[in-house]
């Protein structure tokens, strides 16, 4: 087998500073996949309206003082999440839900901070390709705009709803979806060996299907999305039917229609367990056919690990809802998503075209 020549960014890399900014990148995707496994068990627990002011400077520092705790209390208590469903709370529970929101938060200050300061270095040292700087720039622009998307978020929770708005929930971990993929492909340009040419050139009918993969994967994220903005992990706690039926009882009730694939308790379940299945026969449906091709090793280990990922990942899904969403299994799940789509990346990186960047 050959290798490509390699591309602008392996230039970079040929230059001496490529291997360091691709595994500084690699640590801030690592970090955007912890922040979306905080997330998960930040609203699991129900803790995303616990802090109501937004002070990304000074809310870096919990409350010091009685008087400080009670009085963010105090202003938590004038929501309705309080008012329906958590009048009667003690400082003492509300402390367990604000530290959840402010470890979020200051998770997602840490990764601007892990960001910047190491881009700024390499910028002044000029360590970093100049080709490499539009994308570095654009990380940092989708960054700021998640915070204010996290904001925009739970400001939705303030006034006449209990939770935070689900469409504005699956915005956000989008968003966060997008950033951990930029960052990933970025690293592995910078990390990885040019493509290598196969002895079988019908490895490349491969590539279409892992692309599909990789979107159906983000699609079935953001209906879990959904599961969690509206509850519905809570409900039809049994596989494969859901209160006896294959598709639930009032499935399309609402009106418009479409409604109910955002608002419907047992739509917007049956459209995450079926999104599941199929991304899980898919991810087979590759790896049997990657096993008919002459492939690379890293291209053929990449398809084998998403493969398994998938089969993980199913079983984490049933898990979660066959014991009605544990907070720490719910949490896995979504992490293990992230993961699943990253190898997805990743094998479709090995397989790319020789030659390509």
């Amino acid at each position: 087998m050959t290798t490509s020549a390699p591309s602008s960014f392996h230039s970079a890399s040929a230059a001496g500073h490529g291997h360091a900014v691709g595994i500084w990148l690699l640590v801030c995707a690592a970090m955007v996949l912890a922040m979306a496994v905080i997330g998960a068990i930040t609203r699991l627990t129900e803790s995303g309206l616990s802090i109501m002011e937004w002070a990304p400077l000074t809310g870096a520092l919990p409350p010091l003082s009685d008087a400080e705790w009670q009085r963010i209390f105090e202003i938590y208590k004038q929501i309705p999440e309080y008012t329906e469903e958590n009048a009667g709370m003690t400082l003492a529970e509300f402390k367990t839900i604000f530290w959840w929101e402010w470890i979020h938060r200051l998770w997602g200050r840490l990764i601007g901070v892990v960001f910047a300061v190491p881009f700024v270095w390499f910028l002044v040292t000029k360590r970093v390709a100049r080709r490499l700087v539009p994308h570095l720039v654009a990380i940092f622009v989708l960054g700021g705009l998640q915070g204010g998307m996290g904001w925009y978020m739970v400001a939705s929770g303030f006034a006449d709803i209990t939770d935070v708005s689900q469409y504005r929930l699956v915005a956000h971990l989008v968003l966060a979806v997008a950033i951990y993929a930029y960052l990933l492909w970025v690293a592995f340009l910078l990390l990885a060996p040019g493509p290598q040419a196969g002895a079988d050139r019908r490895a490349a009918s491969l590539r279409p299907g892992l692309a599909v993969f990789a979107a159906l994967v983000v699609v079935a994220v953001a209906s879990g999305g959904f599961v969690a903005g509206i509850n519905a992990g809570f409900t039809y706690n049994t596989f494969p039917l859901m209160d006896g039926d294959l598709v639930p009882a009032g499935y399309g009730d609402l009106q418009p229609w479409l409604l109910n694939h955002f608002e419907n308790v047992g739509a917007v379940q049956f459209n995450h367990r079926l999104l599941g299945v199929v991304t899980l026969a898919l991810a087979a449906g590759l790896w049997l056919w990657s096993r008919r091709l002459t492939l690379s090793g890293p291209a053929a280990r990449a398809v084998t690990l998403v493969f398994a990922m998938a089969l993980a990942q199913f079983a984490l899904g049933l898990s979660a809802l066959l014991l009605v969403v544990p907070v720490w299994l719910g949490a896995l799940h979504q992490g293990g998503a992230l993961v699943l789509f990253g190898l997805g990346l990743w094998a479709l990186y090995q397989l790319r075209p020789a030659g390509a960047g």
